[in-house]
């Protein structure tokens, strides 16, 4: 038998979506006001959801003091009250949009989970803006 389990946290974070190869127009007209070069913060919530096969054994898909914790040190204690843009190198290259920090979550904690196990994240920008990513 199949279940997904799922783990919500948090973290507020600022950034800027920007690409520095554009003149701050073209940032402006397609990013808008996310392209304020004094950045502007969020408050994310994350939902981490992990499926598969329950363990005979423990009635487990995944411990979820496990998958907790996984979430607090990768993600948790790189993210929170951060400048994606500035203090967080996977977005050194790679504009922090809603989109790419999902994709950024789920390559940090895709290599911590049995690959028989399918990983999805869904990251809430805004309560009406939110991203779900499953690589």
């Amino acid at each position: 038998m199949k279940a997904k389990v799922s783990r919500k946290a948090h973290f507020n974070a600022a950034h800027r979506l920007y690409r520095p190869d554009w003149s701050n127009d073209k940032n402006e007209s397609i990013f808008g006001k996310c392209s304020n070069p004094n950045f502007h913060g969020h408050n994310y919530e994350l939902i981490v959801s992990v499926t598969g096969e329950i363990d005979v054994e423990t009635g487990f898909v995944m411990d979820m003091k496990v998958l907790k914790t996984l979430i607090l040190e990768e993600i948790e204690n790189a993210f929170d009250h951060k400048n994606l843009n500035v203090e967080v190198p996977e977005f050194k290259d790679l504009n922090p949009t809603a989109e790419n920090i999902a994709m950024v979550i789920w390559e940090k904690l895709r290599p911590h989970i049995e690959k028989s196990k399918k990983l999805e994240v869904i990251l809430y920008e805004t309560k009406r803006n939110y991203v779900t990513y499953t690589g």
